[in-house]
């Protein structure tokens, strides 16, 4: 799950579908931030990335917001892009090995370029970048958390299982130098597909995992608006500053669903928020929130900025998301007794093929994935 099919637009189009988007310091170069897009779920490795994308890193410097607002943070107007695009894709020897060419570029125009599928990847003017199939670093019991959805009880055993584990994805690195943020400490990460041309289309975008499919896709808990398939209209928004039109939409979906998975443990843990959810601004504030001053950790930054903030206490880890950090523990102990009670688990605590801590970080892609299910 996480952003994996998370619409019926991604469905129909999976090329452009963003299942997973990574933010972190780099493990082996002080100053550097990663960033990670993974695409196309179930890819094969001689899937190629599509020539009709953008693919788009928007980063923006972000201020505390009131002590008492419901969101943390508030993103600045001042904002950094990198934008990634690929050429037509090449079959050479008659077989499925393909060439294709990247190129980045940088929020000041410059470009680089770099092969698809090169170790190596290519860098210049304060960038690195690859780009590949790689094995979906992406951990959950999927199955587990829908039957906890549809009978409203936890569903979670130890161990679990992830999920079609050993699929790939298409995934896009690329590690930057943070003096190209001009002094940025807290930034705000979104990545987004776009379509590719003289006028743009954002098809896709995702800051944090599991806010369209856990916590805006049941419909049955939604009493305002129970028949409407909501995420592609979310998939559209800008994450920085949504629209009017839809955001009652979105705070009602969210306040029935964040109420449904605060009453799993039998009590309501998360209180106040004058008639919203509490949770509901700081899900909507839809980005990774990192601090490009503190070090890699492997484990535990994941939330740590935002739920330290609304805690008034000073954060202590570099935030973000990381590759092997088992970030649905943490998101599911949150919406379920905010941190106050046991950790809820799902059973699954690491990949079966955990990232590294060199250059391009995500493990090589499985030669043979397992089949797409017949539904997807």
């Amino acid at each position: 799950m996480s952003d994996h099919i998370s619409g019926p637009r991604a469905l129909a189009d999976p090329i452009a579908d963003i299942t997973d988007v990574y933010a972190f310091p780099s493990p082996e170069r002080e100053g550097r931030l990663v960033l990670v897009m993974n695409t196309l779920p179930f890819a094969k490795p001689s899937d190629a990335f599509s020539d009709g994308l953008i693919y788009r890193f928007r980063l923006r410097p972000l201020s505390a917001a009131a002590p008492d607002g419901p969101a943390p943070f508030t993103p600045d107007a001042e904002e950094y892009v990198f934008d990634c695009v690929f050429s037509d894709h090449v079959h050479v020897d008659g077989g499925e090995g393909f060439e294709q060419e990247g190129t980045c570029t940088t929020p000041a125009g410059e470009t680089l370029t770099f092969g698809v599928n090169d170790e190596d990847g290519g860098s210049g003017h304060g960038v690195r970048a690859f780009a590949g199939a790689r094995w979906d670093p992406f951990i959950m019991d999927a199955p587990a958390t829908l039957k906890t959805i549809a009978t409203g009880e936890l569903a979670f055993t130890d161990p679990g299982s992830i999920f079609l584990d050993g699929k790939n994805v298409l995934s896009l690195l690329v590690e930057i130098d943070t003096e190209l943020l001009n002094g940025a400490q807290l930034v705000g990460v979104v990545a987004e597909t776009l379509t590719r041309g003289t006028f743009n289309v954002r098809i896709e975008r995702v800051g944090r995992p599991e806010v369209k499919n856990l916590m805006l896709a049941p419909k049955q808990f939604d009493q305002v608006n129970r028949d409407l398939e909501i995420r592609d209209l979310y998939n559209m928004e800008d994450a920085f500053g949504l629209q009017e039109g839809y955001l009652g939409a979105y705070r009602a979906r969210l306040n029935a669903n964040l109420a449904f998975w605060d009453g799993l443990d039998g009590k309501s843990d998360w209180t106040g928020g004058n008639g919203s959810h509490p949770l509901t601004e700081l899900v909507l504030a839809d980005f990774l929130v990192v601090d490009t001053t503190k070090p890699y950790v492997e484990q535990g930054s994941f939330l740590e900025i935002e739920l330290a903030a609304r805690q008034g206490r000073e954060h202590e880890t570099c935030g973000g998301r990381t590759l092997n950090d088992d970030v649905m523990d943490t998101l599911f102990t949150q919406l379920i007794n905010a941190g106050k009670g046991p950790v809820i688990r799902d059973g699954v605590d690491r990949s079966s093929r955990p990232a590294s801590e060199a250059f391009p970080y995500a493990s090589p892609p499985n030669p043979t994935p397992p089949e797409v299910p017949e539904h997807h």
